[in-house]
């Protein structure tokens, strides 16, 4: 015949305070103050609660960063591909007359419209640009 074993008992001296909020929160909880204080205790002298929780602090801060460093990347190929677009209609688009402008502006509305359209299509099913470029695209050393 073994013996169970019993719980001990424990007496502690709490600040008035200390008491009060016990008192409170077990009574919230419909849980003993005894309950209450073995449940913070073991909580406390628990080893790992903190390495759990620096855990998943660090998992979540290592996602932030590989997002961060993703987002760099993409913001910086939009505005390399911004800057190569620019440079290029501006050495490739002549100035026109101006009846002839009135017309160019006309058509350009019509082409951007098309071209929102088209961006729209593209980026509802993709690839996306910055998929299509590898990370290790090796630059020319002089």
């Amino acid at each position: 015949m073994s013996k169970s074993l019993r719980k001990q008992r424990l007496s502690v001296y709490l600040d008035p305070a200390v008491m009060r909020r016990l008192t409170e929160h077990a009574a919230r909880r419909d849980h003993s103050r005894s309950l209450v204080a073995e449940a913070a205790i073991e909580s406390f002298l628990s080893p790992d609660a903190a390495e759990r929780q620096e855990a998943a602090i660090t998992k979540r801060l290592d996602q932030l960063d590989r997002r961060m460093t993703r987002m760099e990347r993409d913001v910086g190929i939009s505005v390399e591909m911004l800057a190569v677009f620019v440079r290029f209609w501006v050495a490739t688009t002549p100035a026109l007359p101006e009846p002839a402008a009135q017309a160019a502006r006309a058509k350009a509305s019509e082409r951007y419209d098309q071209f929102v359209a088209a961006l729209g299509r593209r980026l509802a099913k993709g690839p996306k640009l910055r998929q299509e470029i590898t990370e290790d695209v090796a630059t020319p050393t002089d």
